[in-house]
């Protein structure tokens, strides 16, 4: 059995194991040496350094996780934000909070502010209690909270919801908080059986029916007892807090304090000044900042102060003890730099000699001179009140007679240009919105014009009428979705000039259009961008760069500073001294360029809870992350294989649309909640929510109209087709345009049959007697600007 012979196995027989090392044993020493790899020690440095890097990577990881645990801990990191949301309107948020605060401050000190510093828990800790009802705080408390606490109380029950536990209010809060992105949360429990054999079925009940509704990560703690709560909180402190990613891409500060400073250069403006905690990042004095509802505006210097809640006992005893309480020490103050500092610029300022490509001549201003006066000269008998413009279009005929031919053309001109601009020239703004409100009626034009006249004395409606209008209302989008851009065309006006904007496509999909071509006078304000995720990248990377760079113009995270913002309205600042007092009042910095204004695109879903018809080119109020704007959208189709996306006029349930609107630039990832305020001062409700897609005023967004016609008779693939258009000029003008059929056949305009509009079509299939023939024009839609920005500034 033993013995000291070892056994010995037979290698194995590589020698033409590879095609490489075939021919190995015909070579020369040398060149074997050359050829031959040391295929062991390769192995063995290999495996080396596959060992070394992911010990690099653990080491990095560890740091990384050290650091955050050192900056969201401690005493150097900021307060916690807890918000207390109660889930249904019997739930007592107001005594649970009493009871938190009352732990945190061991029932002595500190309960009357929301802001406590635990020695014994080694935290600072700020509860909020979202007010019921107020949907407008509520979301501000859930854009800057570290913790979520929705309180649910076994002894309510809501019928109307499945889970039995959550009102309408509180779904609808729910549905705007996973939209915002929720940061770590929890459900408290309340209400519970005191004896602890009846407390376990409740519990589990309730967590058995609300775990679908939070994230799988979400626990559940009993509330009731001061060892309840106590538990809760030690587990807080452990816990690692997660919040979205798009509050960790900008400096923030939840004020705590709101005052003003009278400004004496300008008595309609003063200086706001904002006291808090700064999160997130650095802040530096020389970037703009966004008051939240108010608009984006400068700053004049930082303070940073003392801190008025430390977490060393010693420290806050002799604050307490000093007879200066209310003084705030100021330790360092920073000044903005006029040639570093970001300026404050919204709208590109147009010049309207920018597109001029010749000059007059002297002789042709004097020849234009010599008419002018040759003009004011002539005597003409014109109407009792007409004015100096309506009487530069009328016609007189004693001129007519005396005048050459090309005096004559130039008549017929102007009698053309009068028969199609003068109805519409009292109100040329909204030319185009009453163009498209007149386009897409589905029903007669002449009952349009019967409604507008009844519309003019609403005193004479009757009960019926008003009923049927609001009836047409509601309506419209159902008519819309089954009937898409179906419209008449006018009897009265022809179709080549009430059209004339628009225009026929080959291909929808794969036909180009211009998109620096007619452009309104809107875009001259705008700022684009050569290629906007290059300047993304280069901002983002400017931002990281101050964050870790120990610049002088910036404050740290986690101090405590006093923002002074110049050039604020007395009357926003009036109403944020208010507003602090419900909600909190947020101030955040902006990146580059985020002041300019642009085209900005939303990828948006009609919310459940709403149930009235949106419209396009509407004004609702747009939360964008922290900001707030108010704006005015148009909303169209995301076309994925064509850059090339159609209009929609509503915003229909259900479905995925994009909204354009004019705004200040986002750079995203960025959540998207749209309100629709009320008229009679209500609270105002969820209309959308989404989040923002990109920044491209080019984008090309094309409003389609569909004009019908109905074959009168059909010979083979030929078809008499009437209805479409009412003289033949009209069907001579739109000729080169192609038709369709709801029925599939596609054809073109052959030729015009008699003076009524009738024309004759060849189609590529035998016509149905009851199909229809249609024909698509399209022309390029653009937003609406708003009259007004911000919120708080016209509400």
């Amino acid at each position: 059995m033993g013995g000291s012979k070892v056994q010995i196995n037979k290698a194995h027989k590589t020698r033409f194991s590879s095609k490489s090392s075939r021919n190995l044993h015909k070579t020369s020493l040398k060149d074997k040496s050359r050829i031959a790899k040391s295929e062991r020690n390769v192995a063995k440095g290999g495996r080396a350094a596959r060992l070394q890097h992911n010990r690099m990577v653990r080491e990095q990881k560890r740091a990384a996780l050290l650091k955050e645990k050192r900056a969201t801990s401690g005493s150097t990191s900021p307060p916690h934000v807890i918000v207390l949301f109660g889930l249904s309107a019997s739930v007592n948020v107001d005594s649970l909070s009493g009871d938190l605060l009352s732990l945190l401050s061991n029932d002595c000190s500190g309960a009357a502010s929301s802001t406590i510093a635990s020695s014994e828990y080694k935290m600072r800790t700020t509860v909020l209690k979202a007010p019921y009802g107020d949907l407008l705080s509520c979301m501000e408390m859930a854009k800057v909270a570290d913790l979520i606490a929705f309180v649910v109380s076994t002894g309510s029950s809501c019928e109307e919801s499945p889970s039995g536990y959550i009102d309408s209010f509180g779904s609808q809060c729910l549905s705007v908080f996973r939209t915002l992105g929720l940061p770590s949360t929890v459900v408290l429990i309340r209400d519970l059986p005191s004896e602890l054999k009846k407390r376990q079925d409740p519990k589990k009940i309730c967590m058995s029916k609300l775990a679908s509704e939070f994230p799988e990560d979400c626990k559940f703690y009993p509330a009731d007892t001061k060892d309840e709560l106590h538990k809760f909180m030690w587990l807080f402190k452990e816990q690692r807090l997660t919040v979205p990613d798009w509050r960790n891409r900008r400096p923030y500060i939840m004020a705590q304090t709101v005052d003003t400073v009278v400004d004496d250069e300008n008595l309609e403006k003063c200086t706001l000044l904002l006291t808090g905690y700064l999160r997130a990042h650095n802040l530096s004095v020389n970037q703009l900042v966004h008051v939240s509802g108010a608009g984006d505006y400068q700053l004049t210097k930082i303070e940073i102060l003392k801190d008025p809640f430390p977490l060393n006992r010693r420290k806050e005893q002799d604050l307490m003890d000093s007879d200066e309480v209310h003084d705030v020490e100021v330790i360092r103050s920073l000044a903005p730099d006029p040639l570093n500092q970001e300026p404050l610029l919204v709208e590109n300022i147009p010049d309207p000699l920018a597109g001029e490509q010749t000059w007059p001549t002297e002789a042709e201003m004097a020849a234009a001179d010599n008419n002018q006066n040759k003009k004011r000269l002539r005597k003409r008998a014109l109407p009792r009140g007409t004015s100096d413009y309506q009487a530069a279009w009328i016609v007189d005929d004693t001129d007519e007679e005396n005048s050459d031919s090309n005096d004559e053309a130039d008549d017929a001109m102007a009698l053309d240009e009068r028969e199609s601009d003068f109805p519409n020239q009292e109100d040329t703004n909204n030319l185009d919105l009453d163009d498209d409100q007149r386009s897409l009626n589905l029903k007669d034009s002449d009952e349009e014009t019967d409604m507008d006249s009844m519309m003019m004395d609403g005193e004479n409606l009757t009960r019926e009428q008003i009923e049927d209008e609001i009836r047409k209302i509601k309506n419209a989008p159902a008519e819309d979705k089954e009937y898409p851009d179906e419209v008449d065309t006018p009897l009265d006006i022809p179709a080549r000039k009430r059209f004339a904007k628009y225009r026929g496509l080959k291909s929808f999909r794969t036909s180009s259009w211009d998109p620096k071509e007619s452009l309104p006078p809107e875009y001259a304000k705008i700022f684009a961008f050569d290629n906007f995720a290059r300047t993304k990248k280069h901002v983002l990377a400017k931002a990281l760069d101050m964050e870790q760079g120990n610049r002088d113009d910036c404050i740290p995270t986690s101090s405590y500073v006093r923002l002074h913002i110049k050039e604020v309205p007395n009357s926003v600042a009036h109403k944020l001294c208010l507003l602090v007092k419900t909600a909190p009042v947020i101030a955040s910095g902006l990146l580059q360029h985020e002041s300019k204004m642009s085209v900005l695109h939303f990828r948006i879903k009609k919310h459940d809870s709403y149930s009235a018809p949106i419209k396009a080119k509407e004004e609702f109020v747009f939360h964008v992350g922290f900001r707030q704007f108010v704006a005015r959208p148009i909303f169209s189709s995301d076309n994925i294989n064509s850059d090339n996306h159609k209009m929609e006029r509503f915003l229909h349930p259900g479905l995925f649309s994009v909204a354009s609107i004019y705004a200040p630039i986002s750079f995203p990832p960025l959540p998207v909640v749209i309100l629709k305020s009320a008229e009679s001062g209500a609270a105002p409700s969820v209309a959308a929510v989404g989040s923002l897609q990109s920044v491209d005023p080019d984008r090309i967004i094309l409003k389609r109209i569909v004009l019908t016609g109905y074959p009168q008779r059909v010979s083979k693939l030929k078809a008499a087709v009437r209805y479409m258009f009412h003289n033949p000029e009209d069907v001579r003008w739109f000729k080169p345009v192609e038709v369709s059929t709801k029925g599939g056949r596609r054809g073109r305009i052959k030729e015009p049959i008699g003076t009524h509009g009738a024309m004759k079509c060849i189609l590529n299939g035998v016509l149905q007697q009851n199909d229809t023939v249609c024909m698509n024009l399209f022309k390029r839609a653009y937003p609406k600007w708003s009259d007004h920005r911000f919120p708080l500034l016209d509400a």
